[in-house]
C-alpha cells in the first residue's frame, strides 16, 4: 500500500488516520549515478526486508516514481518481466504471481532522468553550472523508484561518475571514502553515510565549484572539516556563513549537549532553489540568497537571516535528521522545534527583545491571517492533498511558539531535561509529536494531555481579560475567558492550555512582587506564568496597595490575542514604563492601532484627520530616550503594517488603510522633523561595516529617521537620501535609501535605480533586491512597471528567487497596488499562476495564496478575486499544488 492511503471521502486527499507502517524496510541503498545534464542514468541496489510492524500477509512492494524512465529491474539477480510488476504513472508495484516475495532480498532498479527538463526543481535538476537535488518532501521519487516516505530509513552508499570538465566537484551525503578516474575525461567519487536516514535527506551536487574550508573542534576534541561550496564569483561571500556555522555548532553543544557526528560538514550555494535551504545529512543545499554575504552586497537583514538559516539547517542534524518524522503530518516535529532552536540562538547572539518582536511580527502578520482564512490548519494537519502546501507559517512559526510554550511551562532547565531524554530515546528513529511531548512530560513530571490541543486544533485563541480591584481587601483579580473562532472543519474548540506570563505595575511604573491568593510564602517573582486551562478562570493577587496596570502575555508567552479594553492612557503608561521590553513595544503598537482604526473610521466618514498630541508626544519621548536600546526604539516607532491593520478591520478598506497610515507618517514626519534630523545625524558613521547588535541598531534607527524625513517630500531630504545612497559604504544604507526613493515620483528615483543596476547587474542576489524594491513601490503605475521588468534581462520566470522578488513582492507586499479597484492586480496574478503551474507548481501555489482571503474585502473586490480563482481552477491538468489552494479558497 502507499504510505498513507487516500480516504474515499476525498479524492487525492491523504489522511493522518490512515497511517500504516511500511510493508517493507530498506536497510541499505547503493546508488550509482552516471551524470549527464539531459540523460542521467541511475542504478539503485536496495537491500529489502519485510517490516515486522506491518501485519499484511504477502504484501506487494510498492515503490514511488515520478517522471522516470524505467530501464531494467532485477530481483535477487534475476530480471523481472512485465508480468511480475505493474508500472503506473507514479507507482511501480512488484508482486510476482508464482510465489510471494522473499522475507529479505536485493532489488536492482535502473532508471534514466532528464535534469535539464526538470523545471519543478524537485529531485535531480540542472542549475547553471551544476546538477543538484532537492528531495524534501517527495523529490527522491524523481530520481529512482523507492518507498519515498520518511519512516523508511536506510544507510546510503553513493557513487557519482561524471565528466571532469563539467563536474569537477562530486558531492553527496556522509564521508568521502574513495575517488578516482575512469579515463582522461571522466572521474568518480564514492560517499558513505553511516547514519540511518530517510530518502528526503538524500543529496547530490556535481559542478564547477570552489570551496572555502575551515576546521571545527568539537567539545570532545574531534576535528570536523567545514566546507562551503560556491561558484567562483562568489568565493568572497562565504566568511559570514562560515562564522555562523561555527557559532551554531558551539551553541548547540553548550545549550543542548549535541555534538556533530560526521567527519565533514558541507554547504552548497545554489541559484535555483524552491526553498531557503535544506538540511540534507552532512551536505546542506542552500538557496544562494540564504548563504552568500559581503558588506557591499548584503544588508543587515541578510546577515541576520544567514546567521539564523545556517544555524537552523545545522540544528536539524539532531532535530530532524538523527531523529526524524514518522510521516509528513509530523512536519512541525522537526520544523517547529528547529525554528524555536534557531530563534533562541539568534536571541542569544543578538538582541533578545528585538528578535522576539521580529518573530511575533511574522506570526501576527502572516500566521494569524492564515488562522483566520480558508487555509487555516492545525500545527499538525490531519489531511493534505499536496504536502508541499503545508510548509507554512503555521507548521513552522506557530509550531515554534508551541515549543516555546512548553519551555514556559517547564522552565529552561526542565526543557533541557526533556530534550536530552527525547534525543537519547529516539536517536536513529522516525517518530511523532506525541513522542516529543511524552519526553517533556516524563522528564518534568507534568501532564501535557490538554496542551496537545495546540497541535490538533486550528485557529488563534482569544483571551478576554477583565480586572477587578478591591481596595479594602487589597486584592487584584484577573477574570480570563478563552475562546477560539471556528476554522474550516473545526467549528467547536475545546479549551487550550495557555501559559500567560503576567506582571503588575504600580503607579510609578515599577513591577510589584506577585503573590496569588492561597499562597503562604511571600511573593518573590515580578512575573508569574498563569496556566489557563478552562473556558473561564480567575486569578487573585494579594497585597496590592493601589490599583495596578497589568502587563499581560509578557514576552509573548502564548500565540493568542488578548482583549483588555485598555484605553489610550493605560497603553501609553505601559509604553513608557513596562519593564518587559516586548510588552513595552506591544503597548505602543496597540496604541498606534487604536488611533489608526479611529482615523480610518473618520476617513470613511469624510471627516478631517487629526493626530492626537498625546501620541506625538509619546513618539518624541521614545525617540529621545537615551536609556532605550536603539533597535528597540526603531521597532517601537515603526507603525503597524498595512497587512496587520487590515486584519483588525471587519471589512478591508484598502484605500482608507493606505491613506490613514500615510497621513500618520507624514504628520509624525513634520511634527518631529527636528528630532528625526538630530537622531539621523547623531547616528552617522564612516567606520567600516560591522555585523554586530550595536551597529545593526544604529543603522536601523538612522534609516527609520530617514524614512520619516522623506515623508516631508522636501527637496533637502531627497538630497540627503541621494547622498546616503551614493556615499554609503555598505548595502544596508545603500538599499535603505534606494527603497525610500522608489516611493516618490522624482527624478532622483530613476537615477538611483539606474545607477544601482548598472553597478550590480552581474550579482544575482543584488539584482533580486533591485527587482523587489520596484515591485514594492507605492507609486500608482507600479503594476505597469512590474510587467515591463518581466521582459528585462534581469528577470527569469524559471528562477524562483526572481519570481518571489518581482511577482511575489508585488502580490503579497504591495496592497495598495495589488488590490487596485479595477482588479488588474488580480488578473496579473492569475496570469502568472497559470504560466508557472506548468513550470514550477510549488511556486505557483505559494503565489495563489494572495487570493485566498477574498472574503475579507468589499463586494466588488470579492467578485474580481473569486473570478481569478475560478479561472485558475478551470485550467486543464492543473497541478495538485495549485488546485488544493485555489479550491480551498473558494469553499
Amino acid at each position: 500500500m502507499a504510505d498513507l492511503a487516500a480516504n474515499q471521502s476525498g479524492p487525492g486527499v491523504v489522511y493522518l488516520s490512515d497511517y500504516t507502517p511500511p510493508a517493507y524496510l530498506i536497510d541499505q541503498v547503493d546508488l550509482h549515478f552516471d551524470l549527464d545534464a539531459s540523460a542521467t542514468q541511475v542504478r539503485t541496489s536496495l537491500k529489502v526486508r519485510r517490516n515486522p510492524q506491518n501485519s499484511q500477509s504477502n504484501p506487494a512492494l510498492e515503490l514511488d516514481g515520478d517522471n522516470l524512465e524505467l530501464l531494467s529491474l532485477r530481483l535477487e539477480g534475476e530480471p523481472l518481466d512485465q508480468s511480475q510488476y505493474e508500472l503506473g504513472e507514479d507507482k511501480l508495484i512488484i508482486a510476482p504471481t508464482e510465489s510471494p516475495l522473499p522475507e529479505a532480498f536485493e532489488l536492482i532498479v535502473e532508471t534514466r532522468i532528464n535534469p535539464a527538463a526538470n523545471t519543478a526543481l524537485e529531485g535531480l535538476y540542472d542549475s547553471g553550472s551544476m546538477l543538484c537535488t532537492q528531495c524534501e518532501a517527495q523529490g527522491f521519487r524523481r530520481i529512482t523508484y523507492f518507498p519515498d516516505r520518511p519512516d523508511v530509513m536506510s544507510r546510503y552508499t553513493v557513487t557519482l561518475v561524471g565528466d571532469k570538465s563539467k563536474y569537477p566537484v562530486l558531492l553527496s551525503n556522509g564521508n568521502l571514502v574513495e575517488a578516482g578516474e575512469t579515463d582522461d575525461s571522466r572521474h568518480w567519487a564514492r560517499w558513505v553515510d553511516p547514519s540511518l536516514k530517510p530518502s528526503y535527506l538524500f543529496a547530490l551536487v556535481a559542478g564547477q565549484l570552489v570551496c572555502q574550508e575551515d576546521v571545527y573542534t568539537t567539545m570532545s576534541g574531534r576535528e570536523v572539516v567545514l566546507r562551503i561550496y560556491v561558484e567562483e564569483e562568489n568565493r568572497h561571500k562565504c566568511d559570514h556563513a562560515m562564522t555562523s556555522l561555527k557559532q551554531a555548532m558551539r551553541w548547540d553543544e553548550e545549550t543542548y549537549g549535541r555534538e556533530y557526528d560526521l567527519d565533514i560538514y558541507m554547504i552548497v550555494a545554489v541559484n535555483d532553489f524552491n526553498m531557503g535551504a535544506m538540511e540534507n545529512k552532512g551536505l546542506n543545499i542552500f538557496n544562494s540568497s540564504c548563504v552568500l554575504a559581503s558588506p557591499e552586497t548584503a544588508t543587515d537583514h541578510d546577515f541576520y537571516n544567514i546567521q539564523s538559516i545556517v544555524a537552523h539547517e545545522y540544528f536539524h542534524n539532531w532535530s530532524g535528521n538523527r531523529v526524524t518524522c514518522r510521516d509528513w503530518f509530523q512536519l512541525s516535529l522537526k520544523e517547529g522545534f528547529t525554528v524555536f532552536r534557531d530563534q533562541e540562538f539568534s536571541a542569544d547572539l543578538n538582541s533578545r527583545a528585538v528578535k522576539r518582536i521580529d518573530d511575533v511580527n511574522i506570526l501576527r502578520t502572516h500566521q494569524f491571517a492564515q488562522d483566520a482564512g480558508p487555509m487555516a490548519h492545525p500545527v499538525r494537519p490531519d489531511r493534505y492533498m499536496e504536502i508541499s502546501n503545508f510548509y507554512t507559517v503555521t507548521v513552522y512559526n506557530k509550531g515554534a511558539e508551541v515549543v516555546h510554550m512548553i519551555m514556559n511551562l517547564v522552565g529552561r532547565e526542565g526543557f533541557r531535561k526533556g530534550t536530552d531524554l527525547y534525543f537519547a530515546r529516539h536517536d536513529g528513529q522516525a517518530v511523532t509529536i506525541e513522542d516529543f511531548v511524552r519526553a517533556m512530560e516524563e522528564a518534568n513530571h507534568i501532564d501535557l494531555a490538554q496542551f496537545m490541543r495546540w497541535y490538533n486544533q486550528a485557529g488563534t485563541p482569544v483571551l478576554k481579560v477583565d480586572e477587578e480591584y478591591d481596595e479594602q481587601a487589597q486584592t487584584y483579580t484577573l477574570h480570563i475567558e478563552q475562546s477560539c473562532p471556528p476554522t474550516p472543519g473545526q467549528t467547536e474548540k475545546a479549551p487550550f492550555h495557555i501559559p500567560l506570563a503576567v506582571g503588575l505595575l504600580d503607579m510609578q511604573g515599577d513591577d510589584l512582587l506577585l503573590q496569588l491568593a492561597g499562597e503562604n510564602a511571600p511573593g518573590e517573582a515580578r512575573t508569574r506564568v498563569l496556566s489557563i486551562t478552562e473556558a473561564r478562570q480567575s486569578f487573585t493577587f494579594t497585597g496590592v496597595n493601589h490599583r495596578p496596570v497589568a502587563s499581560l502575555g509578557r514576552g509573548f508567552s502564548a500565540p493568542v490575542k488578548i482583549q483588555t479594553g485598555y484605553d489610550d492612557e493605560q497603553l501609553a503608561f505601559l509604553f513608557a514604563h513596562d519593564s518587559d521590553e516586548f510588552n513595552r513595544w506591544d503597548a505602543g503598537q496597540k496604541l498606534a492601532m487604536n488611533i489608526l482604526l479611529r482615523l480610518i473610521e473618520q476617513f470613511q466618514q469624510k471627516k478631517p484627520l487629526i493626530l492626537d498630541d498625546t501620541f506625538i508626544h509619546a513618539f518624541r519621548k521614545t525617540l529621545l530616550n537615551p536609556r532605550l536600546d536603539k533597535a528597540l526604539i526603531a521597532q517601537a516607532l515603526s507603525l503597524p503594517s498595512e497587512g496587520y491593520i487590515a486584519d483588525q478591520c471587519e471589512v478591508v478598506d484598502v484605500e482608507a488603510i493606505f491613506e490613514v497610515r500615510h497621513f500618520m507618517r507624514q504628520t509624525l514626519a513634520f511634527e518631529l522633523k527636528d528630532e528625526w534630523l538630530q537622531i539621523y545625524e547623531a547616528n552617522s558613521s564612516d567606520n567600516p561595516y560591522a555585523f554586530s547588535a550595536e551597529e545593526m541598531a544604529r543603522r536601523s534607527l538612522r534609516n527609520l529617521c530617514l524614512g520619516y524625513l522623506l515623508e516631508t517630500e522636501e527637496q533637502a531630504m531627497f538630497d540627503r537620501a541621494m547622498q546616503q545612497f551614493s556615499r554609503a559604504n555598505n548595502m544596508t544604507d545603500t538599499l535603505a535609501a534606494l527603497s525610500m526613493l522608489a516611493n516618490y515620483a522624482i527624478p532622483e528615483r530613476h537615477q538611483a535605480l539606474e545607477d544601482f543596476y548598472q553597478k550590480w547587474q552581474h550579482d544575482q542576489q543584488v539584482v533580486e533586491k533591485w527587482l523587489a524594491i520596484q515591485a514594492g513601490s507605492r507609486l500608482p503605475r507600479t503594476l505597469r512597471h512590474v510587467k515591463k521588468l518581466m521582459q528585462h534581462e534581469a528577470f527569469s520566470i524559471k528562477n524562483p528567487n526572481k519570481v518571489r522578488a518581482l511577482i511575489g513582492r508585488f502580490c503579497a507586499g504591495n496592497p495598495i497596488n495589488f488590490h487596485a479597484a479595477d482588479g488588474s492586480g488580480y488578473q496579473f496574478l492569475g496570469d502568472q499562476v497559470l504560466e508557472l503551474d506548468s513550470l514550477n507548481p510549488q511556486i505557483a501555489a505559494r503565489l495563489v495564496q494572495s487570493l485566498s482571503r477574498w472574503k475579507r474585502y468589499d463586494e466588488k473586490r470579492q467578485g474580481l478575486m473569486k473570478q481569478q480563482l475560478e479561472r485558475i481552477l478551470d485550467k486543464e491538468e492543473l497541478s495538485k499544488d495549485v488546485y488544493e489552494i485555489a479550491s480551498k479558497s473558494l469553499e
